[in-house]
């Protein structure tokens, strides 16, 4: 309920708005926010402020102030691996990644948070890789006094889901690649694969373990893979040899080295030939040659959910086509783009 005190009789009631200071050539800002408990020591500075008279909250045994129920909603949207900020400000709380790794939203239950109405929940997409510290979510009550009851049921909402907002950590993985094509291994062309599969690898945390060249012969592909499999490497890159000319042979060689699950095509541009297979449990992704042209393709999309621990499938490379298509923009700004949102 809103109502107006002499300021002297305001102590331990609620500031129902911002108060601003002016000290002229100095400052201008915020004196005291929304939502302040007024104390006897705040009486002066109010009176210096010009304030006879203030609106403020009393809140009923059935309610709930916008800050308390910001911290009530934070403590349950909140995962493994994320982080809320200490305090509220202006009834926000903001939730962070305590470590690197794979941003995972429960998307069906945040719709249903979002739904109550007074309650709210922003995030960033799932599925996005992210730095410690980098703010995924904000959340806060849409008036600055709501019922409990309200508050009950998004935490309820929170509960059943296990949390909203979750980050996974990603495996340090031991990666071999394996680059075919005639052209390399014979060195009529100059090898650009192998710096860019480096870069993005050892950016997401994962070491290289070793580069094997093969021309395109069925089974000297599937004895390189065979090989750093043996020695220790936790995840295979091809790249090469996935489209459909005669001489592209590098996923029939990936089945003779004992692939089972093996999944060709998916609906995202640029690589719609990419291709992630398993053999045994270590993953297998197949990078066509549109990886050596483009900054950014669906390797960078699948690369850290498989390191999250993530079963790459048919279903998985379908669900990408809304959102899958890469605009190739001059200046390339992802993730900060539509691509694979």
């Amino acid at each position: 309920m809103l109502k107006t005190l002499p300021v002297q009789e305001s102590v331990g009631t609620v500031l129902a708005h911002d108060i601003t200071e002016i000290i002229p050539g100095q400052f201008k800002g915020r004196a005291f926010r929304k939502g302040h408990i007024i104390t006897e020591s705040d009486i002066e500075h109010l009176r210096d402020l010009g304030k006879e008279h203030l609106y403020v909250l009393e809140i009923g045994v059935d309610e709930m102030h916008e800050n308390d129920a910001a911290m009530q909603l934070a403590s349950v949207l909140a995962g493994k691996g994320v982080t809320v900020s200490r305090e509220p400000r202006e009834g926000k709380l903001e939730l962070a990644a305590s470590y690197d790794g794979l941003l995972k939203v429960n998307v069906q239950a945040l719709y249903r948070f979002n739904l109550i109405g007074e309650v709210m929940c922003a995030t960033r997409h799932t599925n996005t890789y992210v730095r410690q510290g980098e703010i995924l979510a904000g959340t806060r009550t849409i008036p600055l006094v709501i019922q409990k009851k309200t508050i009950d049921k998004a935490v309820a909402i929170c509960k059943e889901a296990g949390a909203i907002v979750h980050v996974l950590p990603l495996l340090k993985t031991n990666v071999g690649v394996v680059i075919t094509g005639n052209e390399v291994y014979y060195g009529r062309i100059k090898d650009k694969f192998r710096p860019v599969i480096t870069r993005k690898v050892t950016e997401i945390g994962s070491r290289i373990s070793d580069v094997r060249y093969a021309q395109d012969q069925r089974e000297i592909i599937a004895g390189h893979i065979l090989d750093l499999i043996a020695a220790g490497s936790d995840l295979i890159v091809t790249t090469g040899g996935m489209s459909v000319d005669p001489d592209d042979v590098t996923r029939l060689a990936v089945a003779d080295a004992g692939a089972r699950e093996i999944t060709y095509g998916s609906a995202v541009l640029p690589g719609a030939m990419l291709m992630v297979a398993y053999i045994g449990e270590v993953p297998v992704i197949g990078v066509p040659a549109c990886g050596m042209f483009h900054d950014i393709t669906l390797f960078d999309l699948i690369f850290p959910r498989i390191l999250a621990g993530e079963r790459i499938g048919r279903e998985a490379l379908a669900a990408l086509g809304h959102g899958g298509l890469c605009l190739n923009c001059k200046i390339c700004r992802f993730p900060v783009c539509p691509f694979g949102k």
